[in-house]
């Protein structure tokens, strides 16, 4: 297994892992025009984020996404961890812990003082996941409103 940086040539492939994880989430559905967008703009405008993905055999078998922000309450560079998901084939096996960790390591790398996540209320498993990885629940309460639908 290879973890590394995304490309464009990878967008296909982490759409497909996308349509994956929408259909998981509460929130969100899948839109393959919009995650084609959404991908492309991370990849071409480094200040954004970064998508790190892990292949096998030439096929994607997972990614996350790290997004970038300035903190005020620390003064620093933080990121937003999006988008982790790991092909039902492949999940249990080591691939979303060796993600996590590059991120990790990029995002400090980066300067980042703080890398934050959500998940959904009920995700029990990914929780637990990222409890392991390190992450603390936090005490802040999330609140969306979506604009211009």
């Amino acid at each position: 297994m290879e973890i590394a940086r995304a490309s464009i040539d990878d967008i296909p492939q982490l759409c497909l892992l996308l349509n994956l994880l929408f259909e998981q989430e509460a929130e969100f559905t899948p839109d393959h025009e919009r995650q084609v967008i959404g991908l492309t703009a991370i990849m071409e405008t480094p200040a954004v984020g970064d998508i790190f993905l892990a292949r096998k055999e030439g096929r994607v078998i997972g990614m996350v996404s790290l997004l970038y922000s300035v903190s005020t309450a620390l003064g620093a560079p933080v990121a937003l961890l999006e988008d982790m998901v790991i092909a039902p084939g492949e999940r249990g096996l080591g691939v979303g812990s060796a993600l996590i960790s590059r991120a990790l390591e990029y995002a400090e790398k980066k300067g980042c003082k703080r890398v934050t996540l959500l998940t959904d209320h009920d995700n029990v498993h990914a929780q637990q996941f990222y409890q392991k990885q390190g992450f603390e629940p936090s005490s802040m309460r999330v609140f969306r409103k979506m604009l211009d639908e």
